[in-house]
């Protein structure tokens, strides 16, 4: 069944130098490694995903099995709400499948535990080459790789462009260099108040549930950082913080977003989009498709503000070997293959994900749908610095998660000041890590 919009945000709320690589993209795989008695070995590969992610995963599939004679990778496609409870089972029993995907902020947690396999050993000369600084971040631990970075997803702005032109409002930021300024985002939201009833507002974030993990964008933007380096001592408690704190708060102090675009609303910013009631939603590029085949207003897509310096959140998926898979040398031939250049190409453009490999973001993809909007989204991930991913990936993240989505909404909804709700991230966080 095809997910709904409600499933594809939740897909992604769980979420660039160029470099040459010498060999990417070659022709002829190299054979498949052998058992013991010299027989082809199988793989297995657990996933979710939407129709076009699946397509995409299978055609990969066929290619790398076509490559490898008498090799055959079985992928098990299973709804999202049920993946992670069956591979934590699965991890507890030997009964794991040799691959699976996983989203950057669940990863840290996987290869903290020992659960995953140390790619090193395993993985070609130079292969780290091939994808932007901040992809590769994403996948370490300890500064070691435990996984591939398969895709990249970040927020740019969706906007209504009737409500736009009936403000006033005719012109949007067109490179991310020119993107508004947190001060020009904030005219522009109290042009659009003046102009909506009271039943519309000018904005929604996409900050729900896991998605709390985009919040940090903002705190990005103001330069500043939730980890100090060794990814365990709080570093929240800083002017950067207080500013982004104090900022979004604003939202909705000022009438600028729904009370019900909180972190802890079961309602989805871009569910508040679809029905028109906000101009303006932050979105993944994932949710291009479902708009270009639903939306009957006219919409576009424009740049994540800056403050200090244009910042983002670091979404989408890794894909990993589990640490007691048999088949560790296959295994991590199947990860370099599904990273190669055209395995990423032909999935990202079905799929309107972001690449990781620096050439392509170098070259650009094009989106299925909408694909005059391909650039804005591979622009805006690349305002995301190593610095930023490398945090959400920190093993402790998942605990984080939850320090952000309380103390957050008793910053927005819940009438908490600014020093009392960076004192309680700082505390949160602090016990989240043993920092």
């Amino acid at each position: 069944m095809r997910p709904t919009r409600r499933d594809l945000f939740s897909l992604a709320a769980l979420a660039a130098a160029p470099a040459a690589l010498s060999g990417c993209g070659f022709t002829k795989q190299a054979p498949a490694p052998q058992d013991s008695a010299g027989g082809a070995q199988n793989l297995t590969f657990t996933t979710w995903g939407t129709d076009n992610e699946l397509a995409a995963l299978r055609k990969t599939i066929e290619r790398f099995e076509a490559a490898n004679d008498g090799m055959t990778v079985k992928l098990n496609a299973v709804p999202y709400e049920q993946m992670f409870t069956n591979i934590d089972a699965q991890l507890q029993s030997n009964t794991a499948p040799d691959i699976f995907r996983v989203p950057y902020y669940t990863f840290g947690s996987y290869a903290g535990q020992g659960q995953l396999l140390d790619l090193k050993p395993h993985l070609s000369d130079g292969f780290s080459d091939r994808f932007t600084p901040q992809a590769w971040a994403a996948v370490q631990n300890e500064k070691t790789p435990f996984g591939v970075p398969h895709h990249t997803d970040t927020s740019a702005i969706l906007y209504n462009k009737d409500m736009f032109d009936a403000a006033g409002i005719t012109s949007v930021p067109t490179s991310l260099e020119d993107a508004w300024t947190w001060e020009e985002l904030e005219q522009v939201a109290l042009q659009l108040r003046e102009s909506l009833p009271a039943s519309k507002y000018p904005m929604a974030y996409n900050w729900q549930g896991n998605g709390v993990t985009r919040w940090l964008s903002w705190l990005f933007q103001a330069d500043g950082r939730f980890l100090e380096e060794d990814l365990k001592t709080p570093a929240i408690d800083s002017d950067a913080g207080r500013a982004a704190v104090e900022f979004t708060s604003s939202f909705f102090s000022r009438d600028l977003v729904p009370q019900n675009d909180s972190v802890k609303s079961t309602t989805y910013a871009s569910d508040i989009w679809y029905s028109e009631t906000v101009a303006m939603t932050w979105a993944g590029a994932f949710l291009i498709p479902d708009a270009a085949q639903t939306l009957k207003f006219n919409w576009g897509a424009t740049f994540a503000p800056r403050n200090v310096r244009a910042g983002s959140d670091f979404g989408g998926n890794a894909l990993v070997a589990t640490a007691g898979t048999k088949v560790p040398e296959l295994a991590t031939s199947f990860l370099e293959f599904i990273t190669e250049e055209e395995s990423m190409r032909d999935f990202c453009e079905a799929a309107s994900l972001l690449p990781t490999r620096a050439d392509l973001v170098e070259s650009g993809i094009t989106f299925a749908d909408r694909p005059e909007l391909s650039d804005v989204f591979i622009k805006q991930a690349s305002a995301v610095q190593a610095s930023d991913s490398s945090q959400v990936a920190s093993p402790n993240m998942s605990a984080i998660i939850t320090v952000l989505k309380d103390q957050l909404e008793q910053a927005f909804v819940g009438g908490q000041s600014v020093d009392d709700t960076i004192a309680g991230l700082s505390e949160g966080i602090a016990k989240a890590t043993g920092g």
